[in-house]
């Protein structure tokens, strides 16, 4: 076969071979593979939407947490306010004194006739200085001291200022308790201090205030009213003093409400 007749022949045949190439199924094979290719496309945007969709719901959780705990704290901003503005209306304004004129004046009187008996008009506080209630290292109230007691007790228990709350607080100087008998009854000025509010407390009692109007602290040498550099200063700072508190005025906690 001569060259020039196998080159017509391949140019009538390669129509033909490519022909055959491109039947019917290589036509479906085509569609299959882009079909499948359209499915891996679908199922990586279906995956692509599934984590979105879980972000989207991991968010919105996120975001109601954030709010509640907004909530929360909004909640306990206006309690705290509710009782901070309380406790505003509860407590004495500086140079209140809840005493009524009249027992203002007979306690002043009262200061006047015992000199080391104080009292400030301004606040209603009263003051019992040095000795004149308990020898040194003692917490056996002086006959002297017992009848200012009495008398106290007695304008305390006018109707004017019957309602009126009171609170004994006991001080010492800086000295500490040395003595083995005054050690024995009175470890160290703590229970000094403590023990001497609660001789007058019960004093007061006995002369007639109620007891629920009564309170007592302790305070040891640490509200000194002068230095503790002499003997006369130390004197200054072994008192007792009684504040005068109205009705409403909060020494205790409020009630702790039980958990619901």
């Amino acid at each position: 076969m001569t060259k020039e007749l196998r080159s017509a022949l391949l140019i009538f045949l390669l129509p033909v071979l490519v022909g055959c190439q491109m039947g019917p199924g290589w036509r479906l094979r085509q569609a299959q593979l882009r079909t499948y290719q359209v499915y891996r496309k679908y199922q990586g945007v279906n995956g692509q939407l599934a984590q979105s969709e879980m972000e989207r719901q991991q968010l919105a959780q996120s975001l109601d947490v954030a709010n509640q705990r907004l909530a929360n704290l909004a909640s306990e901003r206006s309690m705290l306010h509710q009782q901070y503005q309380e406790l505003l209306t509860s407590l004495p304004t500086p140079g209140y004194n809840p005493l009524g004129g009249a027992q203002s004046e007979q306690l002043a009187e009262l200061a006047r006739k015992y000199p080391r008996f104080e009292y400030d008009p301004a606040t209603g506080v009263s003051r019992f200085n040095g000795d004149l209630l308990f020898s040194s290292g003692s917490d056996e109230i002086r006959s002297e001291g017992a009848q200012v007691l009495r008398e106290f007790a007695k304008i305390m228990n006018q109707p004017e200022a019957s309602q009126l709350h009171i609170l004994v607080v006991g001080h010492t100087d800086s000295q500490p308790v040395v003595q083995p008998s005054t050690k024995a009854r009175h470890e160290t000025n703590w229970e000094l201090s403590a023990h001497r509010a609660t001789r007058v407390v019960r004093a007061l009692a006995v002369d007639g205030i109620s007891e629920p109007r009564l309170g007592l602290a302790g305070y040891n040498q640490y509200q000194p009213a002068a230095p503790n550099s002499s003997d006369s200063s130390r004197q200054l700072n072994r008192r007792v003093e009684i504040y005068i508190l109205a009705p409403n005025a909060q020494i205790a906690a409020r009630p702790i409400e039980s958990a619901r």
